[in-house]
């Protein structure tokens, strides 16, 4: 049933709706550390590169995965401010079928293009044969990666957090538990890692489709926010298609692009061997760890602005944003200062044997985690514009940083450095700085027609 987040302490909200949302985030990032991590223990260089790299290019699918499903959370967010019963169930439906052909097209597009995408990125040709082995298992379980995300989409847009950290939590336990069989016992290596995590993704889907059954069939007291489906509402609509994409295509292109450009930093990298290649795989994992404050932020902000959008309280969506923002900041002041010191044994907890890993990995930690602040800043202006359909805004913001700084900054700082990873660190956190400030200049001009923006949907 759907949870109203258009009264209360609004601080009080944020905290309750992104904890679960955080914790889930922590617990999918966990099980694929735990990849790495366990590769790490059973086999060498050669293995944790298959790995990391082939966990990279399933992280970007499933990133711009997330961010085309941020137009299904939104568009639900607001049939739910509006108390809009019909609309919020016709969105469900199509959110549903959109997400089914997209996983149909990807599935069959991916497997055929695996081992281009990986000489594409220079993956080192020790590396190549286990890490097309990893790529084509986890692509042949892209149906349960976006059945995950459209459900969890849709959970969060009713205001629930909870259902979807208990769909993850299943699928991380499922998940060790057949790294430790796969990697360890069998000796499958980066194929029983694969294999892991696509089993472990499947279970997660069996119970988000049994919770959202449940929620189907009991619904809500309140008949023009609970969620009722019948057959009509999974019919195309092409009004109600083009209000899930328009929020939903900016956002998954704008991921793409950040994660095109992080591919670019490992191709990079690739090109200077398998020891550098190694420590940017590890340290890119951490990041992805670290980034779960900011990308939490992001989805909570734009859930609750959007309801509140949808319910014309728009300054309950600034205060929201504003909050999101300061933990942002002190978090990743919190994180940068923490790996000034500890870079070197952070590294050392997946490859504790590869010395030339850890010190290269420790300087390109160092910089990197820079990057916590600023991103954090931008995240949260990034979910407050898809409140508001302004997506646009976040997919602009992040095509400047990428073009005019993060992948000229790391090709630059590759050729004049050779020696370090420490300046490759820094083209992150400076593309992020400038992100904020174009953030701040849209945000002013927003803030000038936020009153006509939304008008309620029939």
């Amino acid at each position: 049933m759907a949870k109203n987040l258009t009264s209360g302490n609004v601080f009080s909200i944020l905290i309750k709706f992104s904890l679960p949302y955080l914790l889930s985030c922590f617990l999918q990032t966990f099980y694929g550390l735990a990849d790495l991590f366990i590769t790490g223990q059973f086999y060498g260089a050669t293995a944790i590169s298959a790995v990391s790299i082939g966990s990279q290019l399933m992280h970007m699918f499933t990133v711009i995965l997330a961010g085309l499903a941020m137009g299904a959370t939104v568009s639900i967010g607001r049939c739910v401010g509006e108390r809009n019963q019909s609309a919020l169930s016709r969105v469900v439906g199509n959110s549903i079928i959109i997400f089914a052909l997209i996983a149909a097209a990807s599935t069959v597009l991916l497997i055929f293009l695996a081992s281009p995408l990986l000489r594409l990125i220079f993956t080192p040709e020790e590396a190549f044969g286990e890490t097309l082995v990893y790529v084509l298992i986890c692509f042949a379980g892209i149906p349960f990666i976006t059945a995950y995300n459209v459900l969890s989409s849709i959970f969060r847009g009713l205001g629930d957090t909870k259902s979807p950290m208990i769909f993850v939590l299943v699928a991380g336990v499922f998940n060790i538990i057949l790294d430790y069989l796969f990697i360890g016992l069998a000796r499958w290596g980066t194929a029983g890692a694969a294999s892991a995590t696509v089993v472990s993704q499947a279970a997660s889907v069996i119970f988000a489709l049994i919770s959202l059954r449940r929620i189907k069939n009991h619904g809500n007291a309140d008949k023009n926010s609970s969620l009722r489906l019948a057959k009509e509402h999974f019919r195309l609509d092409s009004a109600v298609c083009a209000r899930i994409l328009k929020i939903g295509v900016p956002i998954a292109l704008q991921d793409g692009l950040i994660q095109v450009s992080f591919m670019v930093i490992t191709a990079i990298a690739n090109s200077r061997g398998l020891a550098v290649a190694a420590a940017v795989g590890i340290v890119e994992k951490i990041i992805c760890f670290l980034f779960l404050v900011p990308s939490a932020m992001l989805s909570s902000v734009s859930a609750i602005a959007a309801q509140n959008a949808g319910a014309a309280l728009h300054e309950r969506g600034k205060q929201t944003l504003g909050y999101a923002i300061a933990i942002c900041v002190i978090f990743g002041a919190a994180v940068f200062a923490v790996c000034q010191f500890a870079s070197e044994r952070i590294l050392r907890l997946f490859s504790s044997s590869e010395a030339e890993v850890i010190r290269l990995g420790a300087g390109y930690l160092r910089a990197y985690t820079l990057d916590c602040v600023f991103a954090g800043v931008h995240f949260c202006f990034s979910g407050y514009f898809c409140a508001y359909g302004k997506s646009l805004y976040s997919f602009a913001h992040n095509i400047i940083s990428i073009a005019v700084f993060r992948i000229p900054g790391a090709v630059i700082a590759s050729a004049k450095f050779p020696d370090t990873l420490y300046p490759l660190g820094l083209a992150a956190p400076i593309g992020s700085f400038f992100s904020v400030l174009i953030c701040l200049a849209f945000f002013h001009h927003l803030s000038k027609q936020i009153g006509s923006l939304f008008q309620p949907q029939g």
